[in-house]
């Protein structure tokens, strides 16, 4: 309660008008959300939950103390506890970028400091926002999200939304946004959530390894979804770069109707080159939606140059508790994806 009186006056410090408006109605949603969580022990013992939702809860248990014991990430009281939203997700994000060049929109917050993404507790709100975006001249994004990190802030939760995961995503995302607890660099989005995203797959893998065994069909499923994250990741960081050179070559022409050709452009090229190598179908959605700058940024944020964690994995022997203190060295890092490559 104190840290949300705290980060309300800091909101008030910093802005005013409509930042003002959107920080209250953040601050009111996330406490009135904090109102209805409950105890995991709790939830199992009195709530009217089918199987699946049982034993997902239990997982994520086991997830979280994994993350804490094996992984040695900050321990807190994160998904201790059970919030059931009555919604698909618990916010919707929008993300915008500039039209003509390769640079995602950051929104500027008090704390955490720049973030290229938007999150509202509302479809609607961010539907608009994201045409407010649009009506400035840039391309906008909304996607709703199942599950975020509060960086410490307040107790996270676990969310009915988060029970739509399938099992072993529902381990990764619990890794995933523990990362974001024990190590944040501000103003470095994009090094933080590709390191989440790293973390995140490993850690599923070695926790099923140690709950399943060598010979797991889910462990096995894990690898080979890793190995389809590795790939993309390439084929995704060769696209973006492609565009950068290709809207410093066409920036001062603007023709609207080639841009959105050259972005349909890497869609076909997934269809064609990359499609064809992945072993599972997690990237069946990226051929079903219109790109732009927007949704490529996103892509940006979570998976441009991803094999740069790879190597440094690698380098230390696939030791991923040794990885996590050697990159825990680069929090005071003013540039933490140069610093990783000189490790």
């Amino acid at each position: 309660m104190i840290r949300l009186f705290g980060f309300i006056f800091t909101a008030l410090f910093f802005f005013s008008g409509c930042q003002l408006g959107y920080y209250f109605s953040s601050a009111k949603n996330q406490l009135t959300m904090m109102s209805q969580r409950e105890p995991v022990e709790y939830v199992l013992k009195n709530h009217p939950l089918t199987d699946d939702q049982k034993n997902k809860l239990l997982l994520a248990q086991k997830a979280r103390v994994f993350a804490f014991e094996k992984l040695k990430l900050k321990q807190t009281d994160n998904y201790s506890t059970y919030i059931d939203l009555g919604r698909p997700y618990v916010s919707w994000v929008v993300h915008a970028a500039e039209k003509w060049e390769m640079k995602n929109y950051e929104w500027s917050y008090p704390i955490v400091g720049r973030m290229p993404y938007k999150g509202f507790f509302s479809e609607e709100a961010a539907k608009n926002e994201a045409r407010i975006m649009t009506q400035k001249g840039y391309d906008a994004y909304v996607r709703g999200v199942s599950a975020y990190s509060t960086l410490g802030w307040f107790e996270d939760s676990i969310l009915s939304s988060m029970l739509r995961y399938k099992e072993h995503d529902l381990v990764n995302t619990i890794i995933h946004e523990i990362v974001h607890t024990t190590i944040y660099i501000k103003n470095n989005a994009d090094f933080n959530e590709k390191l989440a995203v790293f973390i995140g797959a490993k850690g599923s893998e070695m926790f099923y390894q140690q709950l399943e065994g060598e010979h797991s069909k889910t462990l096995d499923l894990i690898k080979k979804e890793n190995e389809d994250e590795a790939l993309f990741a390439k084929f995704i960081s060769e696209e973006i770069k492609k565009m950068t050179i290709w809207y410093d070559e066409n920036k001062e022409l603007k023709n609207e109707s080639a841009r959105e050709a050259r972005l349909a452009q890497i869609v076909e090229q997934f269809t064609l080159r990359l499609k064809p190598q992945l072993k599972t179908n997690a990237y069946q959605r990226f051929e079903k939606e219109k790109m732009n700058n927007a949704r490529l940024g996103l892509y940006k944020t979570y998976m441009e140059d991803l094999e740069n964690f790879e190597i440094l994995y690698q380098k230390l022997n696939q030791d991923l508790l040794k990885f996590i203190e050697v990159v825990k060295t680069l929090e005071k890092s003013k540039d933490p994806e140069a610093d990783l490559k000189q490790l």
